[in-house]
């Protein structure tokens, strides 16, 4: 049994009066179970930065179910910060609340992040399509003479980033991760990095999906190495329908791509406040949210 209604009203604020929240992000709200943090995805969704006034329904659950599902598969790569897995029931406390964070809500370790992004590139798109056509690199590193844009990589590359709170994320080299995190620890999570990618991409295609790139966060735990945060959602990669990839233009996607496409023909300057969506491009873009959820998990979740 799936832990996504479909119909579900859309989610955009949460509070939990008696339990501390220590952050509100673009979509996720973060509190402090004491010897844990309750993550929450909302069904907020953000572009070009900027918070939209109404969300997609269901987008939490999707994000959250998702990386409930590549936490599962990975195991056996590297641990995760997951308390509770999919299927556990909602400690006692939190049971007040129990419809709204039934299929949207992790509970996680208090772990020490990394500074850095661990992103993971097999095809060449967004800010690397754009680097390799003025100096045929990404992120510093060389690349082959004539790849088009979508094209698929001779093998995928790590490119990490620094983490930023506002805006967008910065690019980084390898040896500046090195300084950032160790020697050690850089080479560890890359080696982790692209292993997961691999796989998650072999399994991917199979279900018709092909993930052009992604991003990973790691933290330490009682001086262990886990994965943690979101894995492997429309949300943190760059997914596309394989079905119909053809290099040499940008890709339809799982993502917010309606969202975007809608805004860039608005009169709107892409400062707060954003404008609301229509009901035609939210219900589109909860229909790719959805797809990919499907195809992934192997579920049957209609919308209504």
């Amino acid at each position: 049994m799936s832990s996504i209604n479909p119909n579900q009203p859309p989610i955009l604020q949460l509070e939990l009066p008696g339990i501390p929240k220590i952050k509100s992000g673009k979509v996720r709200e973060i509190f402090d179970l004491g010897d844990s943090f309750l993550f929450v995805a909302t069904d907020r969704i953000s572009a070009f930065d900027c918070v939209m006034p109404n969300g997609i329904p269901t987008k939490g659950s999707v994000l959250t179910q998702i990386s409930h599902f590549w936490f599962d598969q990975m195991k056996g790569v590297i641990a995760n910060h997951r308390k509770h897995t999919a299927e556990q029931a909602l400690p006692e406390k939190l049971l007040p609340w129990s419809e709204k964070l039934k299929g949207r809500s992790m509970i996680v370790k208090k772990t020490e992040p990394l500074t850095i992004e661990c992103v993971v590139r097999g095809y060449l798109a967004g800010s690397g399509w754009k680097e390799y056509q003025k100096d045929r690199t990404v992120c510093g590193i060389t690349l082959p003479d004539g790849l088009k844009e979508s094209s698929e990589l001779p093998e995928p590359i790590f490119t990490p980033a620094t983490k930023a709170e506002t805006g967008h994320d910065e690019n980084i080299s390898f040896e500046k991760a090195i300084e950032l995190v160790g020697k050690d620890t850089a080479h560890q999570v890359k080696e982790i990095s692209l292993e997961i990618y691999q796989r998650a991409r072999a399994y991917a295609n199979s279900r018709g999906i092909i993930i052009a790139d992604t991003k990973f966060e790691f933290g330490y735990f009682n001086g262990a190495l886990l994965l943690i945060d979101e894995v492997l959602t429309p949300d943190s990669s760059r997914f596309w329908p394989a079905e119909s990839y053809a290099p040499g233009r940008s890709q339809p996607s799982y993502d917010k791509q309606f969202v975007r496409d809608y805004l860039e023909d608005l009169e709107w300057d892409k400062t707060p406040p954003a404008p609301a969506l229509p009901d035609f491009i939210v219900r589109k873009t909860q229909e790719k949210y959805m797809d990919a959820y499907n195809r992934l998990t192997d579920e049957n979740v209609r919308l209504g």
